[in-house]
């Protein structure tokens, strides 16, 4: 890969971490977050057989047409289709983004995810305990509380090596914000979680280095680094904007 592909990747991701975490606002909007509290929760769920679809659709057909499929009911995520290779695939909603995302409770979210085994094991259980503590009325300070009790009490598992996960799903709306040149709400991309390290370590976030580590969860209270990689094409094989 040249170094001006290189550069150009590591500006979108960049520019994806920020709109994540601190979306624009309009005036009116200055004092105040743009999604305040939870919206009610058929704002948040969808048509079941859409909901599978799009959660395959976040790892190419090779991986997902095993994979166990999650989709989100109205008690937490339910499974729906039981797969055979140790993936799985759902629709995550907002809360799933760092505690300080002003798009914390934004019911337009979907982003399709599909989990590697280690990432199914020690990663996905932070989104099970999230939803569940939505799911019991929480605010976001006391879900952020109750994750911190969990981390403490090692209810949390370590990031098993080698946990990633793909983002590939054509369909996903992640941030109000334009990501790239066509002002699209999506980006297909992969994501590589590791134990929270000094990024310096990897010569992560330094000038004219491709490699990014998301700084958005260091508030969080799961103890984990998330290294983004953009893939240049949906899951489908149809290319996707780097720019």
């Amino acid at each position: 890969m040249t170094r001006t592909k290189f550069i150009m990747i590591t500006s979108v991701i960049l520019g994806l971490i920020a709109a994540l975490g601190s979306p624009k606002q309009t005036p009116a909007q200055d004092s105040k977050t743009p999604y305040p509290n939870m919206a009610p929760l058929d704002r948040y769920l969808m048509d079941r057989n859409a909901e599978i679809a799009l959660a395959r659709s976040a790892a190419p057909e090779s991986i997902s047409r095993d994979a166990t499929v999650m989709i989100l009911g109205r008690r937490s995520f339910e499974t729906a289709v039981e797969g055979k290779n140790g993936f799985v695939c759902l629709v995550e909603r907002a809360w799933t983004s760092p505690f300080d995302s002003q798009e914390y409770w934004n019911p337009k979210n979907r982003s399709p995810i599909c989990y590697n085994p280690p990432a199914a094991r020690s990663i996905l259980p932070i989104t099970y305990l999230r939803t569940r503590l939505v799911f019991e009325g929480l605010s976001k300070e006391q879900i952020r509380e109750r994750a911190k009790a969990a981390v403490d009490r090692k209810e949390i598992l370590p990031v098993e090596p080698g946990a990633m996960c793909f983002m590939m799903g054509k369909g996903g709306y992640l941030t109000d914000n334009g990501l790239t040149a066509d002002g699209a709400h999506n980006m297909a991309h992969l994501m590589f979680f590791t134990p929270r390290i000094d990024p310096a370590e990897w010569g992560a976030n330094m000038d004219k280095s491709p490699v990014v580590i998301d700084p958005r969860h260091k508030a969080d209270p799961e103890p984990n680094n998330v290294f983004m990689v953009l893939t240049g094409a949906w899951s489908d094989g149809t290319s996707a904007p780097l720019n």
